[in-house]
Order: C-alpha cells, then structure tokens, then sequence
C-alpha cells in the first residue's frame, strides 16, 4: 500500500526559506494530482498548492502565490514544495497528499485519498 512520508520542516526566521518533500513508498504509484495542505493549531486544514502529475500544473492559494513552488519528480514519486519568504503566519503542520480524480476540486481536503503523516514548519518573527 502506498505511504506518503513528508520531510524538511523546521524553524526558520521569517523572510527565510525551506524545502518540504514528499515521497510516495510501498506500491505502484499513480495519482491524478499532489497537493499540500497546512493546519495551524485551532484552525481548519487549509489548501496551500496542488500540481498535476502527469502534466505539471500546479494551483496555489492566493496567500502563498510568489513564494512558494511546488513541483515533482515523476521518476522518484516525489512533490517538493519551496517556501520562500517565510512569514510567522505561514507556521504551521503541512501535508501532502494524494488527489486520484480529474473531477475532484484540487483545492479541498475531501478530494485527497492518501495524507502524510504532517511536519512542521515553524516561522519565527
């Protein structure tokens, strides 16, 4: 069965940078789409950026567009997010995970069938 397994969170000053990574593990890997979600204590898990994986395409939130990228490696089965610019507000666990339906909105939790099990990212000010 397929695993997610998330790695490169950490503490970092704000206006700093880091690079999340998410590889897939355990099976045959097929997937419509990767995204990456973030919850932040007493919040809702909330969308960050998505890409399609056989072409590419990626989708950001309003909040993280021209600071974050997010790409992959098709022949490691691996999604990458690059933070750049970090803010305090950017704090917090983030997930990848799995979306395996062109019809299912790339921008809500419900769409994603396989998660991560989270790291964190912690910005300080």
């Amino acid at each position: 069965q397929v695993q997610l397994v998330e790695a490169g969170g950490g503490l970092v000053q704000a206006g700093g940078s880091l690079r999340l990574s998410c590889a897939a593990s355990g099976g045959t890997f097929k997937t419509y789409a990767m995204g990456w979600f973030r919850q932040a204590p007493g919040k809702e898990r909330e969308f960050v950026a998505a890409i399609k994986w056989s072409v590419g395409s990626t989708y950001y939130a309003d909040s993280v567009k021209g600071r974050f990228t997010i790409s992959r490696d098709n022949a490691k089965n691996t999604v990458y997010l690059q933070m750049n610019s970090l803010k305090p507000e950017d704090t917090a666990v983030y997930y990848c995970a799995t979306n395996p339906s062109l019809w299912s909105p790339l921008s809500v939790p419900s769409s994603y069938d396989r998660w991560g099990q989270g790291t964190q990212v912690t910005v300080s000010s």
